[in-house]
Parts: C-alpha cells; sequence; structure tokens
C-alpha cells in the first residue's frame, strides 16, 4: 500500500495553528491594554544621553510621553518626526517627552541620531531596567500617554494614530 504525501494544507497547519494562537493573543493583549483598568505609572529612572537622570517622580504632575524606540526599528524612524512635530505642537501647554532608546540599541547610534535630527525633547538610554518597569516592552516603537497623576492613559504598540493622540493630549493638558 502506497502513502499519499501529506497535502499543503495539512503540512502547515501546525504552522497555521501556531499563527492562529499567536494572532489571539496580540489581540487579547491589545484588548487589554485598551479596555483594561488605567494602571500608575511605575516608578522607573531615565539616564539621558547628557548623564542626567530624570525618573518618572521627577515628572509627577506633569503629563508626557514615554517613547521606547530604536535606530534599527523602521516604524520608529518613520514615526519620530510626527512626533517631534506632537511635542512642539503641545510642549508650551506643558508636555514633557521622553524617548528612550532600547538597551541593544548602540549609544553612538542614537546619539548620533539625536543629534542630526535635532531631536528636541529628553532622548534617554535604557539599561534594560525602564523597559523591564513598563511591563517588560520589547516591541518598538512603544509610547506611554500620562497624565499629570501619573495614570498610563494610553499605551500605543508601533504607531501612534496621531489625531486621537492629539486629542488624548488635548484633554490631559487641558488645552
Amino acid at each position: 500500500m502506497s502513502q499519499t504525501p501529506a497535502s499543503p494544507a495539512r503540512r502547515g497547519s501546525p504552522l497555521r495553528s501556531l499563527a492562529l494562537a499567536l494572532g489571539a493573543c496580540a489581540i487579547a493583549v491589545a484588548g487589554y491594554f485598551t479596555f483594561g483598568t488605567s494602571q500608575h505609572v511605575p516608578d522607573a529612572t531615565f539616564t539621558l544621553l547628557s548623564g542626567q537622570k530624570v525618573s518618572t517622580a521627577d515628572l509627577k504632575g506633569k503629563v508626557y510621553l514615554v517613547n521606547f524606540w530604536a535606530t534599527s526599528c523602521t516604524t520608529c524612524m518613520h514615526e519620530m518626526p510626527q512626533m517631534v512635530e506632537t511635542y512642539n505642537r503641545f510642549k508650551d501647554k506643558g508636555l514633557e517627552f521622553v524617548a528612550v532608546a532600547m538597551n541593544y540599541d548602540a549609544p553612538m547610534y542614537v546619539a548620533n541620531y539625536a543629534q542630526t535630527r535635532q531631536l528636541p525633547f529628553k532622548v534617554a538610554m535604557d539599561d534594560g531596567s525602564a523597559a523591564k518597569e513598563f511591563g517588560n516592552v520589547q516591541l518598538t516603537p512603544t509610547t506611554f500617554v500620562i497624565d499629570k497623576n501619573g495614570t498610563i492613559l494610553k499605551r500605543y504598540v508601533g504607531e501612534p494614530q496621531f489625531a486621537e493622540l492629539d486629542k488624548l493630549l488635548q484633554k490631559a493638558l487641558g488645552a
């Protein structure tokens, strides 16, 4: 009795099942952060390129964004000019911004990018601790919008919808 080879659909079924499971997990995580209870900002300290340290406690009473990014991240590079525009639009209303480069990013690349693009906000290098404190951030870009009370209003994984971000910032800043 001869065996017939498995059909392509059958051979791909474990991979397809894995892809479906991963997709379901991604939707569940996105749903949790979209509809879950509000979270308080963690105690975290950022080391700026200048060597100065800024903590979430230092930012209490302010509306701010924490943007985890990397120079090797295409989406991060695409969104950064719009992040600069957003910051420039709201900085006079009190917005603070900390761009946190991931610990795998070369400090030389981060410093070069910040300098050549004249990033107008605080740029920090993470040693891995800030990403861990913010829920073990691994995907870039990931941006947190934090209100004056230290409540995380929104977590964006990937590029934000900038019109939505603007409305959220206007409301939080009372602008």
